[in-house]
């Protein structure tokens, strides 16, 4: 299910949404939280949280000296004990200043991911709320690894209010070209290996014959497989084709895959993304980058 916000007020709202997102500028939690007002409000909101010490400030120093908004240890454990919040915390919150700036790059352009999705939504008449993006939700595939996507997303296809729209739910990896293609593609065979993932119990047998077989690991959080989306930025056009040259190899190497089967992987550039918005045809099938389709159609091989 979507998370259910229940907000009492607007200054729950945005320490949720810091608490979960991570960080945010002043520009992009007003988008998020309440773009009907005057940004004025939201600045007055965030300063009030500062001065209750639930979130904190930096300014880079480039991009005409960015105000960058982030939750205290004190924000992040009372957002923490909210209905709506529990379970929900990423697993690396940031509430160090030094942290904030050395991730502030990429963090915040997930950010910038996320308010694509929102706004899309808003313009459709779609549901997407600002608490149904979740960034590194952390998801073990054995032997001490895990999958961490940047962003878990909940989305509602359809009339927000009927209950006859669809629910998708996607992983968003956001990449920003600081690491390498290969490195990238690397990350499709651990989602492959969370598909196919079944933890081992202790004490637990091989089930006989009769017996219910074990489940994926998967299948307790989600009815079906999320979706996954991956997001290029930090390069021009052709740096985006390498990208998706070298997840198209991966994909290739995973066939034949019941995951390629069963789970759309979609490549966008984050500047089309941001230009069209993320229901247009913009996004390229890992198993065949020719094709451009929207990421809420069903895109196997």
């Amino acid at each position: 299910m979507m998370i259910g916000v229940g907000v009492g007020s607007g200054d729950r709202l945005a320490l949720g949404v810091l608490t979960q997102y991570r960080m945010a500028t002043t520009e992009q939690m007003h988008w998020v939280i309440a773009p009907e007002v005057r940004i004025e409000q939201t600045r007055r909101r965030l300063a009030r949280l500062r001065a209750e010490g639930l979130v904190n400030r930096i300014t880079l120093p480039q991009a005409g000296r960015t105000r960058v908004w982030f939750p205290t240890p004190y924000g992040v454990q009372l957002a923490s004990e909210w209905p709506e919040m529990r379970g929900h915390r990423p697993s690396r919150t940031v509430s160090d200043p030094t942290a904030v700036r050395l991730k502030a790059g990429h963090t915040l352009t997930v950010t910038e991911t996320a308010l694509a999705f929102l706004e899309d939504a808003r313009r459709r008449g779609e549901l997407c709320r600002p608490l149904d993006w979740l960034t590194e939700v952390h998801h073990p595939i054995g032997s001490g690894e895990a999958v961490i996507p940047d962003a878990l997303l909940y989305y509602k296809r359809g009339s927000q209010d009927g209950d006859n729209g669809a629910m998708l739910r996607a992983f968003v990896e956001v990449d920003r070209a600081t690491m390498g293609p290969e490195r990238l593609a690397a990350k499709l065979p651990a989602y492959e290996r969370l598909h196919r993932y079944i933890p081992t119990l202790p004490g637990r047998r091989r089930p006989t014959i009769g017996q219910e077989p074990a489940l994926e690991d998967w299948r307790r959080h989600y009815p079906l497989f999320p979706r996954l989306l991956f997001v290029l930025d930090g390069t021009g056009p052709a740096g985006v084709e390498t990208r998706i040259t070298a997840l198209h190899a991966a994909a290739g190497k995973l066939a034949p895959s019941r995951f390629l089967n069963d789970v759309p992987v979609l490549a966008a550039s984050l500047a089309d993304l941001l230009h069209h918005g993320p229901s247009a045809p913009i996004w390229r099938p890992a198993h065949d980058p020719g094709q451009r389709v929207d990421w809420k159609s069903p895109s196997g091989p």
